[in-house]
């Protein structure tokens, strides 16, 4: 390496071909460190870009969901898909009430990462994290997304009304409809809606540029320390074909 720093920079270029080369090797190997390093961090860094699918969690079974999900009694062309306090890590910690929707049987649940089903941080997790995540290629996807209270609201116990209007609220949670950035111009609709003595926050989404599709549906409510939101995604493929399909799912969805 002194050998390299030494030598002028005009005498390696007008050097033998000899010494060039010699040189090239030594300036080479004192960047071998710094390579090293640099493919170690992209090594770690490209499982959570591309949501770590490969770290299984939990009582996901990648099979299609009417092979074990009872037919939905108010719909029986769709299954229910009701969460049991031991599905998720939220729910066996008691962060998360259980839900509901229904689903159509052919499709699939997925495995979701460690690292985004908030096992590592129960009962006091700081970011959103995902429960549950279903797919049928041809329809579309549906995940549920649960984010600490205290990530928009310093209220205990707040219902999503005193959050604030449904603007406010997908502002907040917007990205995590998306997978990546949220713009107020991809919002087409909202609607407030009661079941019992629950309400919530219905979103329609056109997002064009988000990574999960460039069609997202969204139903939000907030119970506990918790807001726990329902996000149906599509291609614009899957929506011209499957809209009604995704629309029913997203209604069905109740804590």
């Amino acid at each position: 390496m002194a050998t390299a720093s030494l030598m002028p920079t005009l005498n390696i270029f007008n050097a033998s071909p000899s010494v060039r080369t010699r040189a090239s090797v030594i300036v080479a190997s004192s960047q071998q460190p710094r390579r090293r390093d640099l493919l170690l961090k992209t090594a770690v860094a490209i499982p959570a870009i591309l949501n770590l699918k490969e770290a299984p969690i939990s009582e996901a079974r990648e099979v299609e969901v009417g092979s074990f999900l009872p037919p939905s009694e108010s719909d029986p062309s769709f299954v229910l898909f009701k969460a049991k306090p031991s599905d998720t890590p939220a729910l066996r910690a008691g962060n998360v009430q259980p839900y509901q929707f229904v689903l159509p049987p052919n499709w699939k649940q997925l495995r979701i990462a460690n690292i985004l089903s908030g096992n590592y941080c129960q009962p006091k997790c700081a970011e959103p994290w995902i429960e549950v995540k279903f797919e049928n290629e041809k329809q579309g996807k549906v995940q549920v997304v649960a984010s600490p209270l205290i990530r928009l609201t310093n209220k205990p116990n707040a219902t999503i009304e005193d959050i604030g209007e449904p603007e406010r609220v997908i502002a907040s949670l917007g990205p995590f409809v998306t997978g990546n950035s949220y713009d107020s111009d991809e919002l087409v609709d909202t609607s407030i809606e009661k079941i019992g003595d629950q309400t919530y926050y219905k979103y329609v989404l056109e997002t064009p540029f988000a990574l999960t599709g460039s069609h997202n549906l969204a139903k939000a409510t907030a119970k506990g320390n918790t807001v726990v939101l329902l996000v149906v995604s599509a291609t614009e493929k899957q929506w011209q074909s499957s809209q009604k399909t995704l629309q029913a799912i997203l209604d069905s969805f109740q804590l």
